[in-house]
């Protein structure tokens, strides 16, 4: 479906192996389920407009909840949430009189709290895949907690370390503005943040350094299992641009082996995809 509509996100090749990795593991996910006969729902926290345009080939390619839609067997229901109003009108346009959609306009902080984590309550025998996909550091810990807590979500989070690097993790701490401090603490869920990113260990003048991507990256893979609760939190995937350069990390959580089995041979079938473009 193309349209003048011009809410469309551009997106680049580390998007599209995002995609493509959801997709995949959303196909083995809704079989897995369905074979138990557990209903099983897909929640989209920043759902967009339903499809994207490829920065490559300048194509519109599908979005998350296109793909998601079109998974066979099908989730028994599918949540999508935007806070854009013209995305989520032609989101609803896609998703036509499908009585199986649920399509909200707001803040996924609130409505995921609010109105869909209270319906996956573990003895509701209700599942769910949720994809939480943010432009930035938009999304609060509390969310990422709750779906630990529950036990009954699988869990794609994007990292946003892009974000991280230009507002909030500078190399000089003390002129971080307190706003981009405080988006950071409530994405990390306190303040340990500023005692993991940055370390005097190996500095002669006691001066704070900035520690790696990677190891901050794995610093929070820590907290999803200790603190959220979850069991199964594999590496995450380096999503890198075109120079090489980690745009984001893609984590996945759960509380079953299988699900980090299947998700551990997706990633490493993608792993080297981003340095051979």
């Amino acid at each position: 479906m193309q349209s003048s509509f011009a809410e469309f996100d551009e997106i680049g090749y580390w998007s599209e192996i995002k995609l493509e990795i959801v997709r995949d593991y959303a196909s083995a996910y809704s079989r897995i389920l369905n074979s138990k006969k557990l209903l099983h729902i897909y929640v989209d926290a920043f759902a967009g407009a339903g499809q994207h345009i490829s920065r490559e080939s300048g194509e519109f390619i599908p979005g998350s909840p296109v793909n998601a839609l079109n998974v066979s067997p099908p989730f028994r229901e599918y949540h999508f949430i935007d806070l854009n109003a013209e995305k989520v009108e032609y989101l609803q346009s896609l998703a036509g009189r499908r009585d199986d959609v649920w399509i909200y306009e707001g803040d996924c902080n609130d409505v995921l709290i609010r109105q869909i984590f209270p319906t996956l309550q573990y003895e509701s025998y209700r599942r769910a895949l949720c994809l939480l996909d943010p432009y930035g550091l938009d999304l609060r810990w509390e969310v990422i907690f709750k779906a630990g807590q529950l036990t009954t979500v699988d869990m794609f989070l994007n990292f946003p370390v892009m974000d991280m690097n230009r507002n909030a993790l500078w190399r000089n701490p003390d002129v971080v503005s307190p706003a981009q401090a405080l988006r950071m603490t409530r994405f990390w869920g306190d303040e340990s943040w500023r005692q993991i990113a940055y370390s005097t260990t190996g500095n002669l003048f006691g001066i704070p350094e900035k520690e790696s991507n990677e190891t901050i990256a794995e610093a929070f893979r820590q907290r999803l299992l200790k603190v959220a609760g979850f069991k199964r939190v594999p590496e995450p995937l380096p999503m890198r641009n075109s120079r090489g350069a980690s745009v984001y990390y893609l984590f996945f959580a759960s509380q079953v082996g299988v699900a980090e089995n299947i998700v551990n041979d997706i990633f490493t079938k993608h792993r080297e995809r981003g340095h051979n473009k």
